[in-house]
């Protein structure tokens, strides 16, 4: 009881030199007695009533900013030396209140509302956690670090993939463009310009740039294979590897590319796939896991596919990626895989034959009619390639219909073709006339 009135009155007499030197307009002295009554709260270990002063002193008339700010940034390094969790909570939430709609302190406040999202998603309250933090729009902040602000943003899309709240971290995500990721952070260091925002050094347990990056794709890849988008995956694997500490390890790189190369296959065909497909095959790496070159070699060749034989071939190494780095396709894969060979057999198939019968291209195929007819005409009309199908004489036509502009101008290409070829054999017919009469004169 004693040294709760000492404590009182040591308050009460730095509050009067506080109202004296805000009064004053001394905005140092104000700062040190605001402080002041923080530390001796802090020292007493009394934390009701350092919550009761931050309250009292960012409500005091005429309260000046910089003592605003400096009360709110002195706190918040008592945040991690509280005793227990629920006076640690009391105090973060203070601070939020004190900090609410104040520009000066909007770093604090991101920072304190990402510690107690922390302790909410520790308490198993994830959908809490991902509501705290989207609270917070951190992409307006001009004083925070680029770094961090990216931190934040990952943070809130993680949080919402594991709430599952898949559109919301869609949303978000798109918050951070890639590019970003690519900027070289020596060339950014400039000095201020007057009238600038300073912008404040990032947190310690802010990653680095590259780091980030990583993360960013790690979240995306969550993302994608939750709407089965085999292609941005595959894009989000090939920016992992193109990470230069993935690049020199052979442990980190190895994986990243034999999941680049499984989803390469097993994403539709188009012209983004086609150009990756290419790139990928020159990587001069592909050579240490000769399996995958053949595998990606095979797609691109134009030639027919056993799926039975192919399956047999990759079967191991398609379930072992379960064991490795992402873990398993999900249960549609080995289903894609083969839809992925049939699509490439029609291709192939539509690049060798004009016309070919229902029964033959089934037996190409290794399906049945009715099935090499569903993906075939499944795959017209996603327009990945033209035909059309004669019912009843069971006949598929793989050439595109002419009108009868194309036709005329083929005609009359034709006859002006055939027109020189005469001409042509004219002029050679003179000429050895000429020849032989000449001779004849000699």
């Amino acid at each position: 009881m004693e040294g709760d009135g000492k404590l009182e009155a040591k308050i009460e007499t730095l509050l009067n030199v506080e109202k004296q030197m805000r009064q004053a307009g001394d905005v140092a002295g104000t700062k040190k007695a605001a402080t002041d009554i923080l530390q001796l709260c802090f020292d007493a270990r009394a934390w009701n009533t350092l919550n009761e002063q931050i309250v009292l002193l960012s409500k005091r008339r005429g309260q000046l900013k910089q003592a605003v700010q400096a009360m709110v940034q002195q706190a918040m390094q008592y945040i991690d030396q509280t005793p227990d969790l629920e006076t640690k909570i009391e105090l973060i939430k203070t601070l939020n209140n004190v900090s609410a709609g104040k520009i000066y302190v909007e770093i604090e406040r991101a920072r304190s509302i990402k510690k107690l999202a922390k302790i909410k998603e520790e308490q198993g309250l994830i959908d809490e956690a991902a509501n705290l933090m989207q609270e917070v729009a951190v992409e307006t902040f001009g004083a925070m670090a680029k770094t961090e602000k990216i931190a934040f943003i990952l943070e809130q899309v993680r949080l919402c993939l594991d709430s599952p709240d898949y559109v919301r971290a869609q949303i978000l995500s798109r918050k951070i463009n890639p590019k970003v990721f690519e900027a070289d952070p020596s060339k950014e260091k400039k000095k201020p310009k007057e009238g600038d925002n300073i912008v404040e050094e990032p947190a310690p347990d802010i990653p680095s740039l590259l780091e980030l990056k990583r993360i960013y794709y790690g979240l995306m890849i969550r993302y994608y294979f939750h709407n089965n988008d085999y292609l941005e995956i595959c894009r989000c694997y090939k920016a992992i590897y193109e990470i230069p500490s993935v690049k020199e390890d052979p442990a980190q790189w190895i994986p990243v590319l034999r999941k680049i190369c499984w989803y390469l296959v097993l994403s539709p065909h188009d012209p983004m796939q086609s150009s990756l497909h290419n790139s990928t095959l020159e990587d001069k790496n592909l050579s240490e896991i000769p399996h995958f070159r053949l595998l990606l070699k095979q797609l691109i060749t134009m030639e027919v596919i056993q799926w039975t034989s192919l399956w047999n071939t990759f079967k191991d190494e398609f379930e072992n990626e379960k064991n490795m780095l992402g873990g398993s396709f999900g249960d549609k894969a080995a289903e894609d895989l083969r839809l992925r060979v049939t699509e490439h057999n029609i291709l192939v198939a539509s690049k060798y034959y004009s016309r070919i019968t229902l029964k033959r291209l089934a037996d190409l195929l290794c399906l049945e009619i009715q099935e090499a007819e569903k993906h075939l005409s499944e795959m017209v009309v996603s327009k990945a390639l033209v035909a059309k199908i004669d019912k009843p004489m069971s006949i598929v036509c793989f050439q595109p219909a002419k009108d009868s502009n194309d036709i005329l101008n083929s005609w009359a290409f034709n006859l002006e073709k055939l027109l020189d070829l005469v001409e042509k054999s004219c002029h050679q017919i003179h000429k050895e006339t000429m020849v032989h009469k000449a001779a004849i004169r000699a």
